[in-house]
């Protein structure tokens, strides 16, 4: 087979560009060169997973995950561009596709020979309705979770994430498998007979059988016959599947395959040979309307007697300019979609309640709210003002993090809204020894635009790469926000320093194994509060620690039944232990997420009345667990000994999985007094 790549290399540069720019963005190979990028999202401009967040919108009112405008308007692109030039992503832009003609090239270069799946055939056009089963099942699944479904099984999304986003291992390997082993032997195999976004661009071709079932659908609904939206989701999905392989030849299409059949001496074929669908071009008639054609142009590049080229229904272009148009649109298409998708944003969620009739309600809107990032997120906002007074409608901008929130001014105000909102926080910036120190200093600093509990952190980690005696931070709401430093009694720090550290526009943290990581920050030093105070070090460590608790219940038998009960009740009155083991590591992020885990192993057994993190009499972190008779301190010591854990998961889900966390040192003994 002779190369097409030199006569169709405007295909050949985009496809295998966007294969590079994937490697360089998602590898990590950019945020070293351009440190100051944002971290890349796999997904960013996916016009699948905007096909699905628009699905969701109309459904459910929401967005699905961390969905924005800016996959919506890709997936609207996508939708506007197959109606009007064809189904251009699939050739020039999507990974997928590229990785398979790549693969087909490989198997000819090794001389193995191909399966040919003949057009109209019966195996052809059973294994066709395979991606409109995975496009109902997609979009059915997303809408009704308001969750990518795709991102489970999705082989790029796999391989974009390093095999570490939210999938289901097993069903990317498959994919994976079948886009590899699939791609190799059947051309565009993915494409043809599994693609869900290839299934959505075949049906929007069918552009006017889809107003009529639109129409026909908002006409039943009008004389009130009772639909649910997925009986639409299943028509179109019947609909495209039937026209594709029964009719085939979409309407509206401005750009084509000109055949010239005057031109064609030979017959040789190469022009089917080289397609990745197997189009049989001479048989079209002079103009390629096939569902499949992606105006790849490797038909043209391949043709010896040049009688194929791009164009109109009633003007063909030529081999000249004309080759590079649909490259060209393809772009010119994509870059649009990129530059509208940052001009607007819909709302990630949109709900409102307890709304009265003569209520006279205003709006307040809030940017920079980094905990709102994604559906779940705007969902966990949205409990939370549920329970504030006053309100009574949030929407959300997870891609902005900005929140609107729909109030009674009656009520509350926006001052009080917004200490409603706030959640103080601490942030240790180093330990102190105390040994060393019996008071530290507090000094009390004014900033403002820091609304996250992030933002504190990054202010501390200002102060630790200070180099000065700074132990701890802490705030407290007001306007402006109070910002308490504690520092060693002999550290003098004025508002000039303050002003410096406070209004660094970037943190530059320095990496392990070298480098350093910029984050961007942007808040404001308002003033130095005159006077000091003084705080002892119990009291200061006390208020600096995160602890944990969780006391558990059993089953009990009362009667000729089993109550559950808690622990601490049942084993009242009776003597009761904790068993301790100290260690400094524990305030670490690493070891406290795993805790729960602990604790949950733990709860299984009789005795064990709950698991604690706190500061001992000695001011050191300690996991202490509370035990009485049946249980020993000995047989805690061999359970957390054992190498495999069972942890519950659900009522219905219980694993047994590797020890989460190790106990060196055995612990000591003391008897429990209570608090």
């Amino acid at each position: 087979m002779k190369s097409t790549i030199r006569k169709n290399w405007p295909k050949y540069v985009l496809q295998w560009g966007v294969l590079a720019a994937l490697v360089f963005f998602l590898s990590g190979l950019a945020a070293k060169v351009f440190p100051k990028l944002a971290p890349s999202d796999p997904e960013t401009w996916c016009p699948l997973g905007g096909l699905e967040a628009l699905t969701t919108w109309f459904t459910r009112g929401s967005l699905p995950c961390s969905m924005s405008s800016s996959q919506i308007l890709m997936g609207i692109v996508l939708a506007a561009a197959v109606i009007l030039f064809g189904k251009l992503f699939c050739a020039y832009l999507c990974p997928i596709g590229s990785v398979e003609d790549l693969l087909t090239r490989l198997r000819k270069s090794l001389g193995i020979g191909g399966i040919e799946v003949r057009e109209q055939g019966f195996a052809d056009k059973l294994l066709r309705i395979l991606k409109y089963v995975v496009l109902f099942w997609v979009f059915y699944s997303t809408a009704t979770a308001s969750e990518l479904l795709c991102r489970k099984f999705d082989p790029y999304y796999a391989i974009a994430t390093g095999f570490k986003g939210e999938l289901v291992l097993w069903m990317s390997l498959v994919c994976l498998g079948l886009v590899v082993v699939g791609g190799f032997f059947i051309k565009r195999f993915i494409c043809r007979y599994l693609c869900p976004l290839g299934a959505a661009a075949n049906t929007f071709r069918f552009w006017l059988p889809l107003l009529l079932l639109a129409g026909l659908w908002w006409l039943l609904s009008v004389i009130g016959i009772p639909l649910q939206w997925w009986m639409l989701l299943a028509a179109f999905c019947v609909l495209g599947y039937l026209l594709e392989i029964l009719y085939r030849k979409p309407k509206l299409q401005l750009l084509h395959v000109i055949y010239d059949d005057d031109n064609c001496t030979r017959r040789c074929y190469s022009c089917q040979k080289n397609c990745p669908y197997n189009i049989d071009i001479p048989a079209s008639g002079g103009v390629v309307t096939h569902v499949d054609c992606t105006l790849c142009g490797e038909c043209i590049a391949s043709c010896p007697s040049r009688a194929l080229s791009f164009g109109t229904v009633t003007k063909p272009m030529g081999n000249g300019f004309g080759r590079f148009v649909p490259a060209i649109v393809a772009v010119v298409l994509t870059t649009l979609g990129i530059i509208f998708g940052g001009k607007f944003e819909v709302p990630t969620i949109d709900e409102k309640w307890g709304i009265e009739e003569g209520m006279e309600l205003k709006t307040m809107r809030i940017e920079n709210l980094t905990s709102v990032h994604c559906y779940g997120s705007s969902m966990a906002f949205k409990g939370k003002m549920e329970n504030v007074r006053g309100v009574h409608g949030v929407k959300t901008y997870a891609g902005s993090h900005t929140v609107v929130l729909t109030y009674d001014p009656k009520v509350t105000s926006e001052e009080k809204l917004l200490e409603d909102i706030y959640e103080p926080s601490h942030f240790r910036v180093n330990s102190p020894d105390p040994t060393e120190y019996k008071e530290l200093k507090i000094q009390t600093i004014r900033t403002e635009h820091m609304p996250n509990k992030t933002d504190l952190n990054y202010l501390g980690l200002q102060m630790r790469l200070s180099g000065k005696k700074i132990f701890g931070i802490e705030s407290e709401y007001d306007c402006p926000l109070i910002v308490r430093v504690y520092s060693d009694p002999a550290e003098e720090l004025d508002e000039a320093w303050y002003k410096e550290i406070v209004e660094k526009k970037v943190l530059a943290m320095p990496i392990h194994g070298g480098g350093v990581k910029e984050t961007p920050v942007d808040f404001d030093f308002v003033r130095l509060e005159k006077g000091q105070g003084k705080i002892g070090i119990a009291e200061y460590l006390e208020r600096m620690f995160d602890g944990f608790s969780a006391e558990f219940n059993g089953r009990y038998p009362s009667g000729y039944t089993t109550v559950v009960r808690k622990r601490a009740e049942v084993y009242a009155g009776k003597p009761q232990y904790i068993y301790e083991f100290e260690d400094m590591n524990y305030e670490k992020p690493i070891l406290r997420r795993v805790l729960p885990f602990v604790s949950n192993y733990l709860s299984k057994e009789e005795g064990v009345i709950g698991m604690y993190l706190k500061l001992n009499d000695a001011l050191m972190p300690s996991i202490q667990i509370r035990y009485a008779d049946p249980m020993t301190d000995e047989q805690i010591w061999d359970m957390l000994q054992q190498e495999k854990w069972l942890i519950t998961y659900a009522p219905d889900d219980v694993r047994e999985v590797d020890a989460k966390m190790k106990f060196d040192k055995r612990g000591v003994v003391r008897q429990y007094h209570g608090e």
